[in-house]
């Protein structure tokens, strides 16, 4: 996990890439969730990483 923060000022300018629905952002995790599209995407070094290769299917959670 890196200590690089993520600008929670992106999230206004993210939409799932799945759904186009909203994100919501889980800090523990550093993800940011879909729960329209049922998938979560990892943030890494700050960097929202929206491919949907990338994203965890929260239905097999």
């Amino acid at each position: 996990m890196s200590d690089t923060s993520f600008d929670r000022h992106m999230l206004e300018g993210l939409v799932c890439p799945v759904s186009q629905g909203v994100l919501s952002y889980d800090a523990e995790a550093q993800e940011l969730v879909s729960k329209a599209g049922k998938v979560a995407f990892p943030i890494r070094d700050g960097i929202p990483i929206m491919l949907i290769d990338e994203a965890r299917n929260l239905d097999q959670d």
